[in-house]
């Protein structure tokens, strides 16, 4: 693990809990540490450090750690994939929900010991998840079985009998569908997002051999290049020019047993 955090970040008002942070922490492994007791500082700091690990009090003075994780998401800094770890007292269904909808990595509960604290380390390190770069959410993926780590049940419908290959392919898809519209409201995020799922389904073309999703995959490609040097994004245009590639989008039954796009 050492390597994955020899800069660390932590964004807490509470100069005592900070410190202690970093004593545990540097029983554990050698570390520089930076200290910032605002969001606003926090934010400051991961522009000029470029942490490899980030962790962040839920709510304190002038520290909002959801606002932050969400900022930092959605900013252009090189650390805005770096893991978050979300540190609170008073840990809530609500608090853990919005960190985790913010783009939050893992959650630890004070007190906790350095076990807590290693259980952490190890999975942001050790068992990355996908990354997801949609408009609603930025951040790892939600659901634990892509962590590699995850033996537990595939609760949603569209992930039962399908191999990680597939979830992949179609979770793209629907990314790419529901960032079209939000072209008009959040022209960066919507573009960041189809260009990052494009990536994902070349990749998902490869592996699987589909021929036909690399060549409407390609040619949308070349389509975002173009709207990407002019800044002009009309969603009824990009939804034509993805056509091609929705088409792939599976089927599946609705609640009224109505075909409709996954």
């Amino acid at each position: 693990m050492a390597p994955l955090m020899r800069r660390v970040l932590i964004v807490d008002p509470a100069v005592a809990s900070a410190r202690l942070l970093t004593e545990v922490m540097r029983n554990i492994v050698q570390v520089q540490v930076w200290h910032a007791a605002t969001t606003r500082k926090g934010l400051e700091a991961a522009a000029q450090v470029n942490p490899q690990l980030v962790f962040v009090e839920l709510a304190g003075p002038d520290v909002d750690g959801v606002e932050f994780s969400r900022l930092l998401r959605r900013s252009h800094l090189p650390c805005r994939q770096v893991p978050i770890i979300m540190v609170t007292a008073t840990a809530t269904a609500g608090g853990i929900l919005a960190a985790r909808d913010a783009g939050v990595h893992e959650f630890l509960r004070k007190p906790y010991t350095a076990k807590d604290l290693l259980r952490r380390l190890e999975a942001v390190t050790l068992h990355p998840r996908d990354w997801v770069e949609a408009v609603e959410y930025v951040g790892p993926d939600r659901r634990r079985f892509n962590s590699g780590d995850y033996s537990g049940p595939l609760k949603r419908r569209s992930d039962v009998g399908a191999t990680p290959d597939a979830q992949r392919i179609s979770q793209a898809l629907k990314i790419i569908r529901s960032a079209i519209p939000a072209a008009a409201t959040d022209p960066h995020q919507a573009m960041r997002a189809l260009l990052a799922q494009t990536v994902e389904l070349q990749r998902g073309a490869q592996v699987t051999d589909n021929a036909e999703l690399a060549a409407a995959v390609a040619e949308f490609q070349r389509y975002l290049a173009g709207v990407a040097q002019s800044g002009v994004m009309l969603p009824d245009e990009i939804a034509r020019h993805a056509a091609d590639v929705l088409a792939f989008l599976p089927e599946s039954k609705d609640a009224s047993g109505k075909d409709c796009a996954a």
